[in-house]
């Protein structure tokens, strides 16, 4: 070490336990609960959606510390491979929740990559987890009537009676994941245009509502005059299977009933009715939030299809 001074040995001593190597001597790395305080922090920042930074604090601050914690797991350097590994053993998640969850853990680590805190990054080493993807299922225009009348005959239904309607209408002309309908900011609508998120160049993407969709969301009422419908305490996850549970309800209460009814179908109605009228597949991506064009590909290349039918049936009838 070459110094005769205790406090000064036991500094360096402490440097190269945070660097992980003897000898080699590194500024002060934070924990890793100042990481994920840090990583969070820097997700404010950059206005990602409060939607998709409460599904990161979910993982990092629910799941995450806590398993450090039983472990005695406090330095960066102590999320090997195998540790990640074990800790995703624990998740309950579904296949696409959980691919969705190791997107987040990666991403955490990507940035203290990036901040200098870790040397390379461990979750890039963790297998995908497999989905099968469900069938695209929209609606049909009258499937959507039904259950619109469906809703206005659930008025009593509980706390969710008055609120079935409105979210039928938002899931319908927005495409919103559930969570993110259930938890949707007031301020994020502004006149008649919502903002849906921001995208890395930036630029924020804007979902334009009908007239008569604006009017029904603004008669909301809500205890948490933050939201339209989030009560400010639940857990997002928790909601989503309360509504699941009710949109199942307004299925059979349909006159005739509307088979699988569910959420997600809305963001699929959305999508399909956009491709259909001749909006393109990049603008229908960004509208849905996917990170690459192929992801709605994939989804909708039934409809990609008939919209290039229905094309070229139009030109046809010029030629006639």
């Amino acid at each position: 070490m070459n110094t005769t001074n205790w406090t000064a040995a036991s500094t360096s001593v402490h440097q190269w336990q945070s660097s992980g190597r003897i000898g080699v001597l590194k500024p002060e790395l934070p924990s890793i609960v100042d990481a994920v305080a840090a990583f969070l922090k820097e997700a404010e920042t950059r206005n990602l959606a409060a939607t998709t930074i409460q599904k990161r604090r979910e993982l990092l601050e629910g799941k995450l510390l806590p398993f450090c914690k039983s472990k005695g797991y406090r330095q960066l350097r102590d999320l090997t491979v195998d540790r990640l590994r074990a800790f995703r053993h624990g998740w309950t998640y579904s296949p696409l929740s959980a691919a969705k969850r190791l997107e987040y853990l990666r991403a955490f680590c990507r940035f203290c990559l990036d901040s200098g805190w870790m040397e390379r990054n461990p979750a890039s080493a963790l297998k995908t987890t497999k989905v099968s993807h469900r069938p695209t299922l929209p609606y049909s225009d009258e499937e959507v009537d039904r259950l619109l009348e469906a809703a206005r005959k659930m008025q009593g239904f509980g706390r969710y009676g008055p609120r079935i309607e409105p979210m039928i209408l938002l899931l319908r002309y927005s495409g919103l994941r559930m969570q993110d309908a259930a938890c949707l900011e007031r301020k994020r609508l502004a006149d008649d245009k919502l903002f849906l998120y921001q995208q890395k160049t930036g630029t924020p993407v804007y979902c334009p509502l009908p007239p008569g969709v604006v009017k029904t969301l603004a008669a909301v009422e809500n205890d948490n005059e933050q939201y339209f419908f989030y009560d400010g305490s639940s857990q997002p996850e928790s909601m989503v299977k309360s509504w699941d549970r009710v949109f199942k309800k307004v299925g059979t209460t349909a006159d005739p009933p509307v088979a699988n009814c569910h959420p997600h179908r809305f963001r699929d109605t959305f999508a399909v009715s956009l491709l259909l009228k001749g909006v393109s597949l990049d603008s229908v991506s960004k509208l849905l939030g996917h990170s690459s064009i192929k992801i709605t590909e994939r989804h909708y290349a039934p409809w990609i299809k008939a919209r290039q039918d229905h094309l070229e049936s139009e030109v046809r009838k010029i030629w006639a």
